[in-house]
């Protein structure tokens, strides 16, 4: 949800903050700017659309080189999304400039106080008072000046100053939002997100709430809203610029989607050990004496980290006799939960900064739970505020509309699922059978993707002008038939609902007719008989079924009308091949389309704000 990125150094910024703006746009955004100084003036330069609007209109000024120079994708939250509300903002003066993402909440309070002395607005948007905020403390040093105004701010916000008085200077703070800082040669950069940086170093310093950077071309300094200093360690990123590229795909999404096996790999690499039939988790080992004694798990996630985390629900309750439930966490800390220490916490974010999900971090070890994160960034704010966790190793994911990040979160909470199991209940036996098992998925991932993708390409052909679509599962591919629809939705706007198929006959039957084309998960399990009668159910109303199937279950295809196989597999493991098909439906019916899969309108990637 928005860019941001800072430049300072001995290149030409301007080519440079655009470049980084462009790594940025799965993020989400509907409009972009750059500022930079040249000879003690501050330019901007900023459009709403695509970043080549932006790109179109600096080529058309043609500036000359500059030093410095911040820039920003913005996701339209107050105003909408045109020039005017476009980042970077300017004070009253034309001094001070910003980028911010975030959402300043008392920016009505703050705004009514500065019209009251003198300053004037130019657009909607709760940033801009930050300009002027900052422009009515300003006395000659810009670090001051923005330390000053953030202490009369209630929000979040990550935020990148220029002053043309100070014109090799940079500010950057955070609280809530992201920020990075990295370190080349010769020069620094800020961004809100790593990508932004691969391209100019791999060395980077996570700045914590609260904190304020001052960077110039020489060093940089971090001290915290006390004006204190703060020593931080710098840290690697280990991504490289190839896994930020599409490779010769058409789309990040499907690049993504093909992903999958490695990144399943990548996730339990280092963490099975069959001769014991456990895992290894180096990130639960500080908390182990803890976790031996906890009665009861919370998953709280949102989005498709949320069904991650109902199958989550199954395969730990089913594997360690712990009860578990799952919470949106959007809900989580405002329904006052109630907690003790040995209450188990697992919060799961992709990016490591949904701010619903950080909240209810920050809520469960407020009321003294133990805390430990899934997530995909190293470095992350909820990986540094947890008390341990996993990390997917899944590499970037570019594509707004999740894929590999979901199958690794399944494997990841398998792995947890096994070490809860073992600690508690599990037999060795047991143990090893899983851990054989969840090592055969990533050749049958790929298995399922080879066979079946010219066969969904062509499913998807026929249903271009659907409207609607329903998904059913039960058991552990309930949760799969939820994500299915979220994928179709996401990317192809077509209405989808996911509904556990016991539910059908307590409503949505009543949608099913000849046009409304129904997702089964219909494989060889325990529940298959029911799941059979469903099926029958929806064709008596003329309805129309795409069932993922077992592969060998012959009797099922004459029930269907599209069947997609799949290998069997442990029950438990089902959905990291069943949510295989239902992505590349979901991406041949948008493509076929003509919809924009990787950035899908309206939606950002990482939800920083509520």
């Amino acid at each position: 949800m928005c860019g941001i990125v800072g430049y300072i150094g001995n290149k030409n910024s301007i080519p440079i903050l655009i470049d980084a703006l462009h790594k940025m746009e799965y993020r989400g955004y509907d409009s972009a700017g750059i500022s930079f100084i040249q000879q003690n003036h501050l330019h901007v330069i900023k459009d709403s659309g695509k970043i080549s609007n932006l790109e179109n209109l600096v080529n058309l000024q043609n500036p000359s080189p500059s030093h410095i120079g911040i820039g920003h994708t913005r996701w339209a939250t107050h105003g909408e999304p045109n020039q005017i509300n476009a980042h970077p903002h300017l004070d009253c003066k034309q001094e001070i400039v910003l980028a911010h993402n975030g959402i300043i909440e008392n920016y009505r309070h703050l705004k009514k106080e500065l019209i009251q002395k003198g300053h004037v607005f130019t657009t909607e948007t709760d940033t801009e008072v930050l300009s002027h905020l900052i422009e009515e403390h300003y006395q000659g040093d810009l670090e001051s000046a923005v330390r000053t105004a953030l202490q009369h701010v209630i929000g979040a916000y990550g935020i990148v100053v220029m002053c043309k008085n100070e014109p090799n200077t940079i500010i950057a703070a955070r609280y809530g939002s992201p920020l990075i800082l990295g370190k080349g040669k010769g020069e620094y950069l800020v961004a809100s997100d790593v990508s932004a940086l691969l391209r100019y170093t791999s060395d980077v310093i996570y700045l914590e709430d609260g904190e304020i950077a001052k960077i110039t071309n020489q060093d940089f300094s971090i001290k915290n809203l006390k004006n204190e200093t703060i020593n931080r360690d710098i840290s690697k990123i280990h991504w490289q610029l190839d896994d930020i590229s599409k490779n010769g795909y058409p789309h990040y999404m499907l690049k993504e989607i093909h992903e999958q096996s490695l990144s399943f790999k990548n996730a339990i690499r280092g963490r099975t050990n069959l001769s014991e039939g456990n895992t290894v988790l180096s990130g639960l080992k500080n908390n182990e004496e803890r976790l031996r004694n906890v009665n009861r798990i919370i998953i709280t996630a949102m989005g498709t980290s949320f069904h991650a985390a109902m199958v989550g629900e199954y395969i730990i309750e089913e594997l360690s006799k712990i009860p578990v439930e799952v919470e949106y966490a959007a809900e989580f800390r405002y329904r006052g939960p109630i907690l003790d220490s040995n209450t188990l916490v697992i919060v799961i974010s992709q990016s490591g900064e949904t701010a619903d999900t950080l909240g209810a971090l920050r809520e469960a070890k407020l009321k003294g739970a133990i805390v430990l994160s899934i997530c995909n960034v190293v470095g992350s704010t909820i990986a540094r505020e947890s008390h341990g966790g996993v990390f997917l190793h899944a590499g970037p994911e570019i594509g707004v509309a999740s894929t590999k990040a979901f199958t690794s979160q399944l494997a990841v909470l398998t792995l947890i699922a096994l070490y809860f199991g073992r600690l508690r209940y599990l037999s060795l036996e047991e143990g090893k059978k899983i851990v054989n098992a969840i090592e055969s998925i990533p050749d049958l991932i790929d298995r399922v993707i080879e066979t079946s993708k010219s066969t969904i390409e062509k499913i998807a052909g026929y249903f271009l002008h659907s409207k609607n679509a329903l998904y059913l599962g039960r058991g552990y591919n309930y949760p799969v038939a939820l994500e299915g629809a979220l994928k179709l939705k996401e990317i192809s706007y077509i209405h989808a609902e996911g509904y556990n198929a016991a539910e059908m006959k307590h409503g949505p039957i009543a949608l099913i007719d000849e046009d409304m084309p129904v997702v089964v998960i219909a494989l060889k399990d325990h529940l298959y008989d029911k799941i059979i009668s469903n099926i029958e159910e929806v064709k008596a109303r003329k309805g129309i079924i795409i069932a993922i199937v077992t592969e060998g279950d012959k009797d099922i295809e004459s029930k269907v009308d599209y069947a997609i196989k799949i290998p069997e597999v442990a029950l438990q493991l089902s959905p990291m091949l069943s949510v295989i098909p239902l992505q590349l439906f979901a991406y041949f019916l948008a493509t076929l389309k003509g919809c924009n899969v990787d950035q899908p309108r309206n939606l950002a990637k990482s939800v920083t704000v509520e």
